[in-house]
């Protein structure tokens, strides 16, 4: 299916495993989450309750690295029947800061896309999470000077995206949604008559997987930003 771009004037890109890694330093800790925890259960056990934990707690605590710490510890805290030391809550909190402390890693491309995208379209970030992180990422990456404009969402469902454009002046069948996730940065902006590009990142969080039958077909899947270059640099 041949999908036409010639009307596209913003381009919004997706920020954490679109622009930089992001995922790849969760599962990390992840690993070391387990480790820690070890004496109390296994190893799926462990991850198993930690995502129950995380998505039980989404709703309070939204997304982003401050949520992932407290609930590791209110897992640990469950997994050990409140026996776990107060060292190993330390280190659950080192784990957390180290994360946040991370140097920003630009995935391939990234740069050269932007560099090249930034006098024909209005470039801007959607993404979610926590906004001080995030801001914090953005500057950290050095580019900052590209997006018109910045947006850290609650959460990325059709109404967040149509209410932010809206609110920013932009047509939906003007808008061009760059992203990883299909739940997040395909599905919702399709649905809302908008376009939009999935390039995947090579880990996936489980909360941002779907199913068979909701993947669609009207939509451009490349491996690599750069091959947007081919579609919208003409």
């Amino acid at each position: 299916m041949e999908i036409d771009y010639t009307g596209i004037k913003v381009i919004g890109f997706d920020a954490d495993d679109t622009l930089w890694v992001n995922e790849t330093y969760f599962r990390e800790t992840e690993e070391r989450f387990a480790e820690l925890l070890e004496e109390y259960e296994t190893k799926n056990k462990i991850d198993q309750e930690l995502f129950k934990m995380e998505m039980d707690n989404l709703e309070l605590y939204g997304y982003g690295i401050k949520g992932f710490m407290l609930s590791m510890i209110e897992s640990a805290l469950d997994l050990s029947n409140r026996n776990v030391s107060q060292e190993t809550i330390s280190q659950i909190l080192d784990l957390g800061k180290k994360m946040i402390a991370h140097p920003v890693e630009l995935l391939d491309g990234v740069e050269e896309v932007l560099q090249k995208l930034e006098n024909r379209y209005r470039l801007i970030v959607l993404t979610k999470g926590d906004l001080l992180d995030q801001e914090r990422k953005l500057e950290k990456s050095g580019l900052s000077k590209y997006f018109h404009h910045v947006e850290v969402l609650s959460d990325k469902k059709e109404h967040n995206y149509k209410n932010l454009l809206d609110h920013l002046n932009i047509k939906v069948e003007e808008f061009l949604m760059i992203g990883n996730s299909l739940k997040s940065d395909v599905l919702p902006i399709l649905n809302i008559g908008a376009k939009a590009v999935h390039v995947p990142f090579h880990t996936t969080w489980a909360h941002e997987m779907v199913s068979g039958d909701e993947r669609v077909n009207d939509h451009l899947k490349l491996s690599s930003l750069r091959d947007i270059l081919k579609y919208l640099n003409n």
